[in-house]
């Protein structure tokens, strides 16, 4: 696949790299969409807010696991190949999450249940770190002359899983009683993850090993991370800078939305999901076209754009939240618009700031990190943010804070860049 077009081989390659990213992403979030009724069932308290702040705490658990899981499965991945990485993360994922799913509740176990699901979570952590960057150094490598497209492509189905999650929250709280959703209801989203992950682990059994990758096999670096940390600090901390916003943005928007709009803006339950699930599916299409649109645009023009629209309207739009419409959906789409210009350029800039011998250590090191700093607190400081301050704004300080970062780490990306985007007659990346 050198030619410029994507061959239909191709897509079903890059759509079989997403659909795991779909599905774990699902596993992953669907702890977030469920967290206010976790907290009743395995960490409750009687005070509300302390019990979202336990299952919040839970899930910012998983993260923190997640650049220990890059690192080893990133390892293997880029001295023995992308392939087997892909099925072991995502075989053992699929498994936490159905075990997830059958879980005693607090009142059955008492606090050994509130242990073993943290346990579980740390072990979601541990694979979808590597899950995630290894799919997009997969997809980069099948069909480098269309990187942004094919990262866009990845991160819209991944978005996709998180539409998926909050639709099953719909289905559930659509017909089951309230009063049982936090006994039965999140155990049924968890056990369709996990069965749905062990459907794509088959389908994913298919798939060939990259073909950079397998060109340059038996130059592939014998320690990559500890080449990435020697050779490559700079591009790391570019990288992760990168991804601030993205990440900030997507702990608040996928996890943190629904437990805050039903929890503390006092919104129906159902109604708070019906809204961030219209949004999130709009988003995630709106991804897509941005990465198509990165093949004519320069991707760093794009991410800039949406870093500063989330600058100039992250504290406006949670103020408008705060005043408590009618509905939250249009102010959700509307700033979903704006997000997916990063969420669909992030991924390519990324996988440009490493060369093929390290690119999955380079990439899983740079995301797991700044994923786990500013997506996986994100549900947790914001709450926090809220019962010290009083405020319901709060939350649109961490998006102020992130979008800075992303920015400055921008005019950051030139020096770095040039190993998966085409260099212009001067040296600069194409897209910089």
């Amino acid at each position: 696949m050198t030619s410029d077009r994507i061959s239909p081989a191709g897509w079903r390659i890059v759509l079989l790299a997403s659909l795991g990213g779909t599905l774990e992403f699902y596993d992953f979030v669907i702890f977030g969409v469920f967290g206010a009724d976790l907290g009743r069932a395995i960490f409750p308290s009687s005070v509300p807010l302390v019990e979202l702040l336990s299952s919040y705490g839970a899930f910012a658990a998983g993260y923190f696991a997640r650049p220990i899981g890059g690192i080893v499965l990133s390892h293997f991945g880029d001295r023995y190949g992308r392939k087997n990485v892909f099925l072991l993360s995502l075989f053992v994922m699929s498994g936490a999450t159905l075990a997830m799913g059958l879980v005693p509740t607090y009142a059955s176990w008492g606090v050994a249940a509130s242990a073993t699901m943290v346990l579980l979570r740390l072990l979601q952590g541990f694979c979808i770190g590597g899950e995630l960057p290894g799919a997009l150094t997969y997809v980069v490598e099948t069909a480098p002359k269309q990187a942004a497209l094919v990262c866009g492509v990845v991160f819209a189905c991944v978005t996709y899983g998180v539409a998926v999650a909050t639709g099953v929250s719909v289905g559930v709280r659509t017909f089951l009683p309230p009063e049982l959703v936090p006994e039965y209801g999140w155990r049924i989203a968890f056990i369709l993850g996990g069965f749905g992950g062990i459907v794509s682990f088959i389908a994913r059994r298919a798939m060939e090993e990259s073909p950079e990758f397998a060109k340059m096999k038996a130059l592939a670096a014998r320690q990559p991370f500890r080449e990435v940390l020697v050779s490559h600090r700079g591009a790391v901390l570019t990288g992760i800078g990168m991804l601030a916003l993205s990440a900030g943005f997507n702990g608040l928007y996928f996890s943190h939305m629904p437990g805050y709009l039903g929890r503390v803006l006092g919104y129906d339950a159902r109604l708070a999901v019906v809204a961030a699930t219209i949004s999130v599916v709009i988003h995630a299409t709106v991804i897509a076209v941005a990465g198509w649109m990165a093949r004519f645009i320069a991707p760093l023009t794009l991410i800039r754009a949406g870093s500063l629209g989330l600058l100039v309207f992250g504290y406006p739009f949670y103020a408008a939240l705060a005043a408590k419409p009618e509905s939250p959906t249009m102010l959700l789409v509307g700033i979903g618009l704006i997000a997916a210009f990063i969420n669909g350029t992030y991924a390519v800039l990324l996988t440009d700031l490493f060369p093929t011998r390290i690119r999955f250590s380079g990439v899983a090191l740079a995301f797991n990190i700044a994923f786990s700093t500013f997506s996986g607190t994100a549900p947790l400081v914001a709450t926090e943010l809220i019962r010290r301050t009083g405020s319901n704004e709060a939350p649109a300080l961490i998006i102020l804070f992130c979008a800075v970062l992303t920015l400055v780490a921008s005019l950051l990306h030139p020096r770095y860049s040039g190993n998966v985007l085409h260099k212009d007659a001067h040296g600069s990346p194409a897209g910089g």
